[in-house]
């Protein structure tokens, strides 16, 4: 295959700058050197395709149409060049680390404890990605989860961090109110709250306290554990939530747990990670300080 003989590549670097700029001004302060070594670069590109490339006007430089032609192709190559090249060019470890997770978790777990990790941390970033759909920890974009289950992700490594466990809890002025709620069976009287992506939550924890005659599904739906959480603030009802979750609730009184019963669920929070990541320096500092945090806290 004949190979054609190409024209100087700072030619053609001028002469795209001048005409992506439309002025020999701009374009010889992008490239750093002259507006005559432009103009120079430009005649000599010209006089070796033997094609005018622009037409010079008061107003400026207007492409010719043979000029629109080559601009196009030099501007998507300069770029395709410049892709490649940082494509192979090293870089740095990210000083950023993005996990995944439920909002809830993030907004009333997490976040209490994240000021903790920036004190041992203060070179790296965190970056919260809350969604309810299940990410695919395979892209680049996502450093590591934190899921709800029994630790069986095929392909992916799982560190647990805490059971998940369920108790009541309303607001002292619900109590102060009435009905009584003294025994689980009160609840009868009772709004049950409850959150969309645990709508089996309640009949779990009636069920463990021997209550089978009151409908589990009874009372209004919320999209978020943190909107029951905050309707159980509020007095609209009665929430079961796991105790970790509103930890700073309850120490201050702002809820209160009418029964001691708190019940322990088969599935557990896991730190999820892919393989790629397990060894990356921001993953593993943020994989140790988590377990020592759960650790402290007797919750493992």
């Amino acid at each position: 295959m004949r190979q054609t003989r190409l024209p100087s590549l700072n030619a053609l670097k001028a002469f795209e700058a001048a005409g992506r700029l439309s002025s020999v001004t701009a374009a010889a302060d992008a490239l750093a050197v002259t507006p005559s070594a432009i103009s120079r670069q430009v005649r000599q590109l010209e006089e070796d395709l033997d094609l005018q490339l622009f037409r010079r006007s008061r107003t400026g430089l207007v492409l010719t149409e043979s000029g629109s032609v080559l601009l196009a192709g030099l501007s998507d190559g300069f770029q395709r060049l410049a892709l490649a090249v940082d494509a192979v060019r090293p870089r740095p470890e990210s000083r950023v680390i993005t996990v995944s997770m439920l909002s809830t978790f993030a907004m009333r777990w997490l976040l209490p404890r994240l000021g903790n990790f920036n004190a041992a941390h203060p070179d790296i970033e965190v970056r919260l990605s809350t969604s309810v759909d299940l990410v695919d920890l395979a892209r680049g974009d996502i450093d590591c989860a934190i899921r709800f289950g029994r630790g069986e992700w095929p392909g992916l490594f799982a560190d647990r961090l805490f059971a998940d466990r369920l108790t009541a809890v309303c607001s002292p002025a619900l109590l102060a109110k009435g009905p009584r709620l003294e025994m689980p069976e009160d609840l009868r009287a009772h709004t049950l709250l409850h959150a969309r992506l645990r709508a089996d939550h309640w009949r779990i924890w009636l069920h463990a306290a021997g209550i089978d005659d009151l409908d589990p599904r009874a009372g209004p739906v919320f999209e978020t554990r943190n909107f029951v959480i905050q309707a159980a603030l509020q007095g609209l009802g009665v929430a079961v939530i796991d105790p970790a979750l509103v930890g700073e609730e309850l120490a201050s009184g702002r809820l209160v747990q009418p029964f001691p019963r708190i019940l322990a669920l088969e599935g557990a929070y896991f730190l999820v990670r892919h393989p790629s990541k397990a060894k990356v320096k921001r993953v593993v500092a943020f994989r140790d300080w988590l377990l020592r945090e759960v650790s402290e806290e007797s919750l493992a």
